[in-house]
């Protein structure tokens, strides 16, 4: 087995809360809280959590638009936490992002072709205007639009159409991996199935590998070879796409795949209702963080922190109940 495009190790993000006229320090959100995974080339991991899990902080920081407060990141073999100046810019051709809301991420005030062009002028990747343009209109038919669009603002699209110009500009540097940050998330139902389609299309055509950030397991069993759940900073579990939805092996991964709709209205399921509220990140629990909300919670679990162990075949869990 060869070395993975990307391996996280031990990535931690502390956000500093500071109050007072001298801006002192008085606590800490732990947004990422020791995470640690690889993807390999052509793969896609899909993350999974509950909102404010940490999934988002942990993308953005891979792509060091926030920086870690510790832990590393290294990308075919470089390490992305030393980077900076022109390495880090030479980086970010390999590494792209396509954001969660379609409306928020397009610049009202450029016509796509300047949006989407924008990482050729940064990049120098087009000789002349023609070629620009040319490289422009490829990448809109590539995302399925035309050439004409390129003229026009995003106030004249639909949402749908937003994310596949957000896709288009993303694509733009020819990158290799894409963080994928709750891309279907903001649209309707129909046009959802519609975006995961083109996103696997373009990974077989173009070889990418995917970090696949959402909080709705079903898009995210359809699109991911593995899969790993996070809660409260930390992942609880990490398995193939098949053995986590067939098998889960921590008590939070239960509750998540128990509430995931059944297609068939005959189909009986056993809900897992979990209590209470997820904890504060500032002050996060003592020992297991998920353990005031676990039903099957051990006495040791509200002392001892699980680690991430290998449970055999691929699959990762980090509880008590499987030692």
């Amino acid at each position: 087995m060869g070395e993975p495009l990307l391996r996280v190790e031990n990535l931690v993000k502390h956000f500093t809360l500071k109050a007072g006229l001298l801006s002192a320090e008085v606590d800490r959100v732990r947004a990422v809280d020791g995470v640690s995974f690889t993807i390999d080339a052509g793969e896609t991991l899909g993350l999974v959590g509950e909102s404010g899990c940490g999934k988002s902080t942990t993308g953005r920081c891979v792509l060091r638009l926030i920086e870690p407060t510790s832990g590393e990141i290294w990308f075919e073999g470089r390490n992305v936490t030393a980077l900076d100046g022109a390495g880090l810019r030479r980086m970010c051709r390999d590494m792209q992002i396509i954001f969660q809301d379609p409306y928020a991420s397009l610049n009202p005030r450029m016509t796509v072709g300047a949006i989407i062009g924008e990482a050729l002028v940064i990049h120098k990747l087009a000789r002349g205007r023609r070629e620009f343009e040319e490289r422009i209109v490829q990448l809109l038919e590539t995302v399925g639009l035309h050439a004409e669009h390129m003229r026009r603002y995003p106030h004249e699209f639909s949402g749908g159409q937003r994310q596949r110009i957000g896709i288009a500009r993303a694509l733009a540097v020819s990158p290799k991996l894409i963080v994928c940050d709750e891309p279907v998330s903001a649209l309707d139902v129909s046009i959802q199935a519609q975006v995961i389609n083109l996103l696997e299309d373009l990974q077989e055509r173009l070889n990418l590998t995917y970090l696949f950030i959402a909080h709705d397991l079903s898009v995210v069993e359809h699109i991911s070879d593995r899969v790993a759940v996070m809660y409260l900073g930390r992942i609880v579990e990490l398995a193939s796409a098949r053995d986590l939805y067939a098998s889960p092996k921590h008590p939070y991964t239960e509750a998540l795949l128990s509430a995931v709709p059944i297609p068939d209205p005959a189909a009986k399921r056993r809900r897992i209702v979990l209590e209470g509220d997820v904890p504060n990140p500032i002050r996060p629990p003592a020992g297991c963080h998920f353990h005031p909300r676990c039903p099957r919670a051990m006495a040791r679990c509200r002392q001892e922190a699980p680690l991430l162990r290998d449970l055999g075949s691929g699959r990762m869990a980090a509880c008590h109940l499987n030692d």
